[in-house]
């Protein structure tokens, strides 16, 4: 169809073809989006080339989102290469494992503002340096988790990141509206990529998320890239500050076989 025809973004997040930033961007590039990549360090490099050179990306670039020179560095050459961005995709966020199980209250203060560090504030980063190659508009996406409004056993700080994450989304698309960019947010179900192996007991949620939501399965990569589709094309151009469940209806009726005697 060509919906992103003559567009051009950056995702920043791919960790391997399970990702669901892959996802998003191999059905952006399927719409004719020229994508750009980050990676975080070599070991990623690796695994993020071959899937950049399958959908022939001329993009691709180091980015510590903890690096405030990294960022400079890497939107002085989207610049250069791009000269403006139609978009850009952020999926990032990280948690020491050991603290992603037990109770909330033993989050250490140091993990706590790591995670926040590169599961927030990196998207409100990544915004401040992309609104100026957006001159004409634009639109920008992150990814949440239906943890950011319940508590989900070992996801603990993660939680409270993500709902940060979604409160930024809301402050963010406030700021860029009159810059006629927005900014929304995907919160998908349960899908197994690296950044959920490292959720203890995440085989249980994965089964929940079938046997609670109403399509009773779960949702796929190419899903939540059609989604990301309608909120990076001009599908959605009334659309911002939303986070939109991607998940087959699992927070809309979470808990309600506990009561309808299946």
């Amino acid at each position: 169809m060509g919906l992103m025809k003559g567009k051009k973004g950056l995702v920043v997040g791919v960790a391997n073809d399970r990702s669901l930033a892959w996802g998003i961007a191999s059905v952006l590039a399927s719409e004719g989006a020229q994508v750009g990549f980050t990676y975080p360090n070599d070991q990623m490099k690796k695994r993020v080339n071959p899937l950049a050179q399958s959908i022939d990306s001329q993009f691709v670039e180091e980015l510590d989102v903890a690096n405030d020179d990294h960022l400079k560095a890497v939107f002085k050459k989207l610049k250069e290469q791009y000269g403006e961005l139609d978009f850009i995709v952020h999926s990032v966020a990280f948690s020491d494992k050991s603290e992603l199980k037990g109770p909330y209250y033993n989050t250490s203060r140091s993990n706590f503002l790591n995670t926040m560090d590169i599961s927030v504030y990196s998207f409100t980063a990544l915004a401040r340096h992309a609104v100026d190659l957006m001159p004409s508009g634009g639109s920008m996406l992150t990814l949440s988790f239906f943890g950011a409004q319940k508590a989900i056993p070992n996801y603990n700080v993660m939680g409270v990141a993500k709902a940060a994450l979604e409160s930024s989304v809301r402050y963010l698309a406030a700021d860029m509206g009159p810059k006629n960019i927005r900014v929304n947010a995907i919160s998908a179900g349960p899908v197994r990529t690296l950044a959920s192996s490292g959720i203890g007991n995440f085989k249980s949620l994965f089964h929940l998320g079938i046997q609670e939501s109403p399509l009773g399965r779960h949702v796929t990569q190419e899903e939540v890239g059609k989604a990301a589709l309608y909120l990076l094309s001009d599908l959605s151009t009334a659309t911002t500050g939303e986070i939109l469940y991607v998940d087959s209806g699992f927070q809309a009726c979470v808990g309600f076989s506990m009561f309808s005697g299946d």
